[in-house]
């Protein structure tokens, strides 16, 4: 089938390239490719750190979605780092969070490894004294700008639509086109670049006083700071408070901050949905497929949606859970 891909994100890209592979007559378009939520985003290959009581499907999803990833990088040429993560409480209270995390984890069975002070200094050194943590080892990260750029590579990529394309796929993040628009909203989070002669050797995800804050490491120095989580109508920029409420959480756990060159400074909208899960499927439109609403989890759940969305086109299958039709008044 001739398919146009609209929107250059992971997702978007991801997708093109699979269609691609499957032998689909596939273009994407996009006036700005990858300039969006995937240029600002940290690359967290992380199902287990990001669930939370009453997101299980999601957990599942990401899992599954993991689990491609191995091949996907290795057809890419790009770097897969699989350290794992580490959770980590600053205080008493902080570490409450964590050991509820492993709880929920561990009735799920999903691996993880409570860590006490000298196990969270063992396993992660560059770290400041903190009150405990645990180790979720099958996680991983990737750069989304490198899978985005060798993805580039792969796709024919244009700046208009095709008027004979047979299927359309929106995969356009949080600005969806009419009549979709209203199925996403977004969520604006804002992201630092640091680089450090002293960087952390695995993702940290950390709470300090009930902050919540992320590093990971490229492998090269660089580390990616992040993130803020705000609800605006307004477009997204780097302000002085969200970046302030960042480096100090982030210079309480990781004390090599106060050394570390401040690269640059993100903003970009999170496409969230009403539910908290993705819209993949049939958008109610015939010769129409939605690719949308992956929240925190674009980067993550980008190699499970392709096939998704392949997997549709090839045969009609759905994952009753995407099914952008259960947020449309009216769908069966």
């Amino acid at each position: 089938m001739r398919v146009d891909v609209l929107g250059a994100g992971i997702v978007g890209l991801t997708v093109g390239e699979e269609l691609a592979r499957r032998g689909h007559d596939v273009a994407v378009v996009d006036p700005q490719p990858a300039g969006g939520a995937s240029y600002a985003a940290a690359g967290m290959l992380c199902p287990a750190a990001e669930v939370w009581h009453g997101e299980e499907e999601l957990l599942r999803l990401g899992v599954a979605s993991l689990g491609l990833w191995p091949a996907l990088a290795a057809r890419l040429g790009v770097a897969l780092r699989r350290s794992g993560t580490l959770l980590v409480g600053y205080d008493a209270g902080d570490l409450q969070q964590v050991e509820r995390q492993a709880a929920l984890l561990h009735r799920h069975g999903h691996p993880v490894e409570l860590l006490g002070r000298a196990g969270v200094r063992s396993a992660e050194p560059t770290l400041a004294r903190v009150a405990g943590g645990a180790l979720l080892p099958s996680e991983a990260s990737v750069d989304p700008r490198a899978v985005c750029d060798a993805l580039l590579d792969r796709v024919v990529l244009r700046g208009a639509p095709r008027p004979d394309a047979e299927v359309t796929v929106v995969a356009t993040g949080s600005s969806l086109p009419e009549p979709w628009s209203g199925l996403v909203s977004g969520v604006r989070g804002e992201i630092l670049r640091l680089r450090s002669d002293d960087p952390p050797r695995r993702t940290v995800r950390g709470w300090v006083g009930g902050e919540a804050v992320y590093l990971v490491p490229r492998g090269d120095g660089r580390v990616v700071l992040g993130a803020t989580s705000e609800a605006h109508a307004a477009p997204p920029v780097v302000t002085a408070g969200g970046a302030l409420r960042l480096l100090a959480a982030a210079r309480a756990l990781w004390p090599a901050l106060d050394r570390a060159e401040l690269v640059e400074g993100t903003a970009r909208d999170r496409p969230a949905t009403v539910d908290g899960l993705p819209l993949v499927g049939p958008s109610g439109v015939d010769g129409v497929v939605l690719a949308a609403g992956h929240y925190r989890h674009g980067v993550l759940l980008a190699p499970l949606t392709a096939q998704l969305v392949a997997d549709h086109l090839d045969t009609g299958r759905v994952d009753p859970v995407l099914d952008p039709r259960r947020t449309m008044q009216g769908a069966r």
